[in-house]
This record gives C-alpha cells, sequence and structure tokens, in this order.
C-alpha cells in the first residue's frame, strides 16, 4: 500500500475521482464511502472493504484477490475484468453490476444479491453461490 499518498481512509475517500492503478493493497476500507470512485486497474489485493459503499465505481481490471468485500455495496460497479480470485462476497449487493470476464474463482458468493448482474465470460470456478439471488442475471450457462 501506497502510505505516504493514502496515510489513511479519508485520504483515499477524498481522491475517489481518481484511484486509477492505485496500491490500496491490505487497506483497511471498513465502512468508506466510495460511490462513483474511480477504481479502474487498482491493487486491493486482501484490502478490507466490509460494509463500504462502491455504489456505480468504476473497479476495471482492479485485483481484488482475498479482498473482505463482505456487505459491501456494489450495485451497479462495473466490475469487468477484475480479479476476486478468494474474495469474500458474501452478503453484497452486486445488484446491476457488470462481471463481464471477471475471475471469481473461489470466491464467497453466499447470500449476495446478483439481481440484473452481467456474469458474461465471469470465471466461476470454485465460487461458493449458496443462497445467492441469481434473478435475472445475465450469462449464467446450465
Amino acid at each position: 500500500m501506497d502510505k505516504e499518498r493514502f496515510p489513511n481512509k479519508k485520504a483515499v475517500e477524498g481522491q475517489k475521482a481518481d484511484l486509477t492503478d492505485a496500491n490500496l493493497s491490505s487497506a483497511n476500507l471498513t465502512s468508506s464511502i466510495l460511490t462513483d470512485a474511480n477504481l479502474s486497474g487498482a491493487n486491493l489485493t486482501g484490502a478490507d472493504l466490509i460494509d463500504a459503499n462502491l455504489t456505480g465505481a468504476d473497479l476495471r481490471y482492479a485485483n481484488l484477490t482475498n479482498a473482505n468485500l463482505t456487505s459491501t455495496n456494489l450495485t451497479s460497479t462495473n466490475l469487468t475484468g477484475a480479479d476476486l480470485t478468494g474474495a469474500d462476497l458474501r452478503y453484497a449487493d452486486l445488484t446491476g453490476a457488470d462481471l463481464i470476464d471477471a475471475n471469481l474463482t473461489r470466491a464467497y458468493l453466499t447470500d449476495a444479491n446478483l439481481t440484473n448482474a452481467d456474469l458474461t465470460g465471469a470465471n466461476l470456478t470454485g465460487a461458493n453461490l449458496t443462497d445467492a439471488n441469481l434473478t435475472g442475471a445475465k450469462g449464467l450457462h446450465n
């Protein structure tokens, strides 16, 4: 994590308009308000985003490997090409999210809301979708 640029959660929230390619690995962003944030290409490996609000955020090609996104609001978020390998998305709200070509290998999506999400080309190998709401989700094949 770039502690000089991001010494605390408020610094991250204050720069949300342009966090492109930011190094936020292992950051504690619990309950952060990052609505409409530009986090495309950001490194959020192992970051703690429990209860964060990322509504409408741009997380295209972001690295969220092993990130904790429990109960995070990801409504209408663009996660195209994002790496969510091993991410914890239990109880997350992904309503209308774009997960096109996202890597969700071994992700925990238990009780997640994926209503109207686009999962076209997403890798769900080993993902736990127990009790997930997939109503209207696109790109799923039987």
